[in-house]
């Protein structure tokens, strides 16, 4: 398909599960037998392969070798083409092509980048314009989670102000501390050990691949994604009056009153980072982000989904707000919400029963938004229930201003499950 579109040079990169280097060996071998030239970044973080992709003139696309966020065994690759997202149907049509035995034969050159420095130095122009003595007691926590971030990490740690603390940065694809998935609050533990005993200013934490970020406050309380993204959107919007700030159907309503009271134009769309990153190229917004911890930076970064480089503008958007990660983490409002609730339903199920959740609700009193499953505001909070792109569950999640507020949208939710005859069952990992 590269080839089909004028392309033939692909940056190869993977992450520190065991199966990774037998993938990216058999990949390799793959796209040189249908005569695509390939450059090999090695093993390191997601986004150092969208940075390789990006930031070289003759590259036309790029494959990482990552299970992300999934249990140790699993892998699977991320891919970018021609400077675009590569998901959904793309995927679909190489099946076709692959079923078909279509491919094309050739012999491609392969060639090994060392990336790692030159995106490390990248990472500390987040900090441009920033007074290094404002930073100069600034001590962090960061948790790689023996994830593929870890010697991005070292290297970032070695060059930024203040006392950072790094953990966990020896890659290991067994995942010996903990799971590398900062969405899961008991996963953040080991982190907020350490900003308490050493009483540290703030946390981050990243997911397996780097591509996501976590965070705890001085006082050890989570920072979500769409909090995250109170902050970059506050820092960004003084800069961009009138901006566009993309947020998930996930994101609290506190985000976008937030995002249009500093001036910009908050946007709701689907959950998932290849249809955010489209929707950002389409509409030209600078920032974007979700509850998952994907952020997007695209003011005077490449538009992709970079936990390290989100780290570095946490602390550059909190020394220009000029106010502590932990000030600016108070001074949100106390709503209150589910987790994430994720319940099996069987695959031919679960886009049926959202359909018919929306006829029920159509026309009724209700305030709906179809972009990404159904989500029903009322006047006090909301909720949503949506399918997964990626397994057989429903996602169901409610938020509002009151613990009585809540239980009743909780109840909407169940309400309209019943009617579909499905219930809340059992929670289903990621």
């Amino acid at each position: 398909m590269l080839r089909a579109a004028g392309g033939r040079k692909v940056a190869v990169g993977y992450d520190g599960r065991v199966s990774s280097p037998m993938l990216e060996h058999a990949l390799i071998e793959g796209l040189t037998a249908s005569g695509c030239d390939v450059v090999r970044i090695g093993m390191g973080a997601t986004p150092m392969l969208y940075y390789a992709e990006a930031s070289a003139g003759d590259v036309d696309g790029g494959i990482q070798i990552t299970g992300s966020h999934n249990p140790a065994n699993y892998n699977g690759f991320k891919m970018v083409f021609q400077g675009r997202p590569f998901f959904g149907e793309d995927i679909q049509e190489l099946g076709r092509i692959a079923a078909d035995g279509a491919w094309l034969d050739g012999n491609g050159a392969v060639e090994t980048r060392e990336v790692l420095p030159a995106y490390v130095e990248r990472l500390c122009e987040g900090l441009d314009g920033i007074d290094p003595s404002a930073l100069a007691s600034l001590r962090i926590g960061w948790d790689a989670g023996n994830g593929a971030a870890g010697p991005a990490l070292g290297m970032l740690a070695a060059r930024l102000p203040g006392q950072p603390r790094p953990l966990f940065t020896e890659v290991d694809g067994n995942f010996p501390n903990h799971h590398p998935d900062p969405t899961v609050p008991e996963n953040l533990e080991d982190l907020r050990r350490l900003v308490a005993e050493e009483g540290l200013d703030f946390g981050i934490a990243f997911d397996g691949d780097g591509d996501r970020i976590g965070a705890i406050d001085g006082q050890g309380r989570v920072i979500w994604g769409d909090q995250l993204l109170m902050i970059y959107a506050e820092d960004a919007l003084a800069a961009m009056p009138g901006a566009t700030v993309i947020a998930d159907v996930k994101a609290s309503r506190a985000l976008f009153e937030r995002v249009s009271a500093h001036g910009g134009k908050p946007l709701m769309w689907k959950t998932g980072h290849s249809l955010i990153k489209s929707k950002m190229k389409e509409t030209g917004a600078p920032l974007a982000g979700e509850m998952s911890g994907h952020i997007f930076f695209a003011d005077s970064y490449y538009g992709f989904d970079d936990a390290l480089y989100a780290g570095v503008r946490l602390i550059a958007a909190a020394a220009r707000l000029g106010r502590t990660v932990t000030e600016l983490r108070s001074a949100m409002p106390a709503m209150v919400n589910t987790p994430e609730m994720r319940f099996q339903v069987d695959e031919s199920r679960k886009f049926a029963a959202i359909d018919e959740v929306k006829q029920r609700l159509s026309g009724g009193a209700m305030q709906v938004d179809d972009t990404d499953g159904v989500r029903g505001t009322t006047s006090d909070g909301w909720w949503l229930l949506r399918a997964s792109n990626t397994q057989d569950v429903l996602v169901a999640r409610a938020e509002s201003d009151s613990e009585e507020g809540l239980a009743r949208l909780v109840a909407q939710i169940d309400e309209q499950l019943a009617l579909s005859g499905l219930e809340r069952g059992p929670q289903a990992g990621h």
